[in-house]
């Protein structure tokens, strides 16, 4: 099962490498990463993206805390949550085919962000599955270059993650 969990750590060099390394070390695989400070310098923020039965994501946890620069650790797959991505798409954009991509960018609530001669570059923000979506409705062909950030997620509600 997916679960996404997010943590709070200290902010300091060599804290992201030791969190990457309790999961190789166990073979457990990290799907998505994303990490930034907070609105606390000293502390940052890490969500990520990992699948495996409950029992395994209580080892991850546990594990997790156990790491001295690891403040708090919640999965939010356990209650409500929000989760977004965010997608940087460059389509081939050639004569009447810039119509049907800037329609295709709509649909899908999408901004044009830079427009050359030949391409456009679309900034997509939604779950996975929404962003995938949009990667199967447009013809294949027509990708030269997709990025993405992988999720973020924050509790619903009263459900915060603070120390």
């Amino acid at each position: 099962m997916r679960h996404i969990i997010s943590l709070l750590m200290e902010n300091e060099a060599g804290a992201l490498s030791r969190v990457a390394g309790l999961f190789s070390s166990r073979g457990y695989n990290i799907e998505s990463l994303t990490v930034a400070a907070t609105e606390d310098a000293t502390l940052s923020r890490m969500t990520l993206v990992t699948t495996g039965s409950d029992d395994v994501i209580e080892q991850i946890t546990k594990q997790l805390n156990k790491l001295i620069e690891v403040v708090k650790v919640v999965d939010l797959s356990d209650g409500d949550h929000i989760e977004r991505e965010l997608m940087l798409v460059k389509v081939r954009a050639l004569g009447k085919d810039r119509e049907e991509i800037t329609r295709m960018a709509d649909i899908f609530r999408g901004r044009i962000i830079d427009v050359t001669d030949k391409s456009y570059t679309i900034e997509l923000t939604g779950t996975g599955s929404k962003l995938d979506a949009f990667l199967d409705a447009v013809e294949h062909s027509a990708i030269l270059e997709t990025v993405r950030t992988g999720a973020s997620g924050i509790g619903r509600g009263e459900r915060i993650l603070k120390v």
